[in-house]
């Protein structure tokens, strides 16, 4: 390989990795900072003092959050939801994405259910309707509620339709002239050269799904059917407060603020995330056919 070594050259590559620098700075030092934050002593992290590094060293907040059984429940819910949710959310987003990305020769409604459904995804009916849905059909405290709830990601049904339009069309026509039908067709040729795309969806549902709170606050009426960021927004804004406390709480109060608590929520969040990731960036990566044009 020819590798330029001009000046002009020299001087782009130390430009673009000052740049690659900076912008991997500017994603690691947020994720760094919020640690720092939530294992620093209360005084310093009230009064901003924590930069780069952890000043003091307390645990005070990750005690709190961990130190009770409601906290592996509302954990142990939040890993539910995600699973049953993505698998459920990829699997309808797929089967309303293959017809959708069909000709219209063989879809003659296909124009308009698309109406329809970016119709949905710009105006909404509203959230009394929509609890009042979940209400009629009995889920309300059930891990079904949350993951029904939010079911229709309107957008990646778009994103996979129009990846299943960029496939060559000699797929399908080489798959219906082996006797392939339809259901043949989107789970034996669409779904294998779909794995980039679908590794993307399914990594945008699952966040979605792990960090979203609003929904289990109304449609769980006891504190045993919280998800984990539910469960965690409640223990922030529920800090107890009053004449009435015992000496042990008042001892916590002492050592902990909204502050570190807030931040080692943020960092409990983030790590399941972070942990799941790699495991999904190779899909981004790789290419989006894996050789399957019949010869």
């Amino acid at each position: 390989m020819v590798r330029n070594t001009t000046l002009g050259s020299r001087a782009f590559d130390i430009a673009n990795i000052i740049l690659l620098a900076l912008l991997v700075i500017s994603c690691v030092y947020p994720l760094w900072y919020t640690f720092c934050v939530s294992i620093s002593e209360k005084s310093a992290a009230n009064a901003g003092l924590v930069t780069i590094y952890p000043i003091g060293f307390s645990l005070t907040p990750y005690k709190e959050i961990i130190n009770d059984s409601m906290f592996f429940n509302a954990f142990w819910i939040s890993i539910q939801r995600t699973v049953l949710g993505t698998g459920f959310a990829l699997l309808i987003t797929v089967l309303m994405a293959y017809p959708l990305a069909r000709p219209k020769k063989e879809f003659k409604t296909r124009n308009m259910f698309m109406w329809i459904l970016v119709f949905c995804m710009l105006f909404s009916g509203g959230l009394i309707p929509w609890y009042l849905t979940i209400q009629n059909y009995h889920l309300i405290d059930s891990i079904w509620a949350l993951v029904l709830g939010g079911g229709v990601p309107v957008f990646d049904v778009i994103l996979i339709m129009n990846f299943f339009r960029n496939l060559p069309k000699e797929l399908n026509e080489a798959a219906v002239v082996d006797g392939a039908g339809p259901w043949s067709v989107l789970f034996r040729v669409y779904i294998p050269c779909s794995i980039p795309v679908l590794a993307a969806v399914a990594l945008f549902i699952s966040v979605y799904h792990w960090n979203e709170f609003f929904n289990g606050l109304v449609l769980s009426n006891t504190q045993s059917s919280y998800p984990l960021q539910t469960y965690i927004q409640q223990l922030v804004v529920n800090i107890p407060v009053g004449t009435n406390l015992t000496p042990e709480q008042y001892k916590k109060l002492s050592e902990l603020s909204n502050r570190t608590l807030n931040s080692a929520k943020v960092f409990i969040a983030m790590v399941p995330m972070l942990v799941v990731y790699p495991f999904l960036q190779k899909y981004f990566v790789s290419g989006i056919m894996l050789g399957a044009v019949k010869e």
